[in-house]
């Protein structure tokens, strides 16, 4: 079998602030409008089935909702499981993807001494965090995280920023770029477009970043990066880019071949096959009920990783298949209810891969790094 990680969702949609732009809320559908949170049996009981599996590397990420609403006891019981059950040999990479607002020094101590790796969003400087990540009294909560942010760089908390580029912040990749480098000392970045769209209507949300827009954008916060020092600077695209050229195989799973490195474990133990696709149809059973391992290799998974393979002509015939296998599944918008169409941000991709494969292979080549490969 081969490995995968697990994506945790220990406090399920709960969360401490209100972003307009939020795909997970929406989950209470599903789980219900009460409080949501993983108990320490099922906390136990992954733990112990996901280290029977006998992977070396074991990765295990936590994300919300918001994770930190657990409290650092949940987290120290986490420790005392992986402890337990953990085989000589076997390596364990906790991480969590936080708002930042809880990490007080209590945490940011925690975080530290046990070497966890933390993404904190931040979509730039106040005038765009606050448009759409505010708290539930509607007030902005930019002052809240970057204090975090502050507050991890003193304790040594090893952590990057995700920024969610949408329909605002995308026009200005250079202000987005200063802000984070220069002003900010940030050494690790990731871009996450926004794509959202009503299921009723079939169109994307006012929010959603603009295709054409956002390849741009990335082409200048490539010639920024460039030109700031790739030594310096890691954007995950661009790694993921040239982890690519090197080994053909991509860090990002928006650009993988399948759709099957991972799957997702919900507060109550359900498990599911994306954290884009928790839903119904593609609900693989519960950790309580079923191994873990049964649940990675049964044949739903495989038939959810074989899905993002089924491709329109245009994808199949385009000049950078091969790298961008189509993007990420949840950005292909159905049409008259057929999820095989074209990624919405195919044009982004298109112009991405257009200005950066030949720069980077020169790059690479240069340092003789894509010819040791070769």
């Amino acid at each position: 079998m081969n490995p995968f990680s697990l994506l945790v969702k220990p406090a399920g949609p709960d969360c401490n602030i209100a972003c307009h732009y939020c795909f997970y809320s929406c989950k209470t559908s599903i789980f219900g409008e009460q409080k949501h949170r993983m108990s320490e049996q099922v906390l136990e009981t992954m733990v112990r089935d996901y280290l029977r599996a006998g992977f070396e590397m074991n990765a295990i990420a936590f994300q919300g909702g918001e994770p930190t609403l657990m409290g650092l006891d949940f987290y120290k019981k986490l420790h005392k499981f992986e402890n337990k059950y953990a085989k000589d040999g076997q390596q364990i990479t906790n991480s969590l993807q936080t708002n930042g607002i809880l990490l007080d020094d209590e945490w940011c101590e925690f975080l530290s001494k046990n070497g966890w790796l933390v993404g904190i969003s931040l979509d730039g400087p106040k005038k765009y965090h606050d448009y759409y990540r505010v708290d539930k009294g509607g007030n902005g909560t930019y002052d809240r995280v970057v204090e975090s942010i502050e507050r991890c760089k003193r304790h040594n908390v090893q952590f990057n920023i995700l920024v969610l580029v949408n329909n605002l912040n995308v026009q200005d990749p250079d202000e987005i770029f200063d802000f984070f480098v220069h002003e900010h000392g940030i050494k690790f970045l990731q871009f996450v477009p926004c794509v959202e769209y009503d299921e009723e209507t079939g169109e994307v949300t006012d929010f959603s970043v603009d295709p054409e827009k956002f390849g741009s954008f990335l082409c200048r916060i490539y010639d920024r990066w460039k030109e700031y020092g790739p030594e310096k600077l890691s954007v995950r695209i661009f790694d993921s880019t040239m982890n690519y050229l090197l080994t053909r195989r991509h860090t990002n799973c928006s650009f993988a071949k399948r759709c099957d490195d991972y799957i997702v474990v919900e507060h109550n133990g359900e498990a599911y096959c994306c954290d884009f696709f928790v839903e119904n149809n593609w609900d693989l059973g519960n950790i309580m009920e079923k191994n873990i391992a049964d649940i990675a290799r049964s044949e739903k998974k495989k038939a959810f990783g074989q899905r993002k393979t089924k491709l329109p002509k245009k994808c199949v015939l385009c000049r950078h298949h091969s790298i961008c296998r189509g993007g990420c599944p949840k950005d292909r918008i159905p049409v008259n209810g057929d999820p095989v169409q074209p990624n919405y941000l195919c044009e982004s991709y298109q112009q991405y891969f257009d200005h950066v494969v030949e720069d980077l292979k020169a790059m690479l080549t240069e340092r003789g790094l894509l010819q040791q490969q070769g």
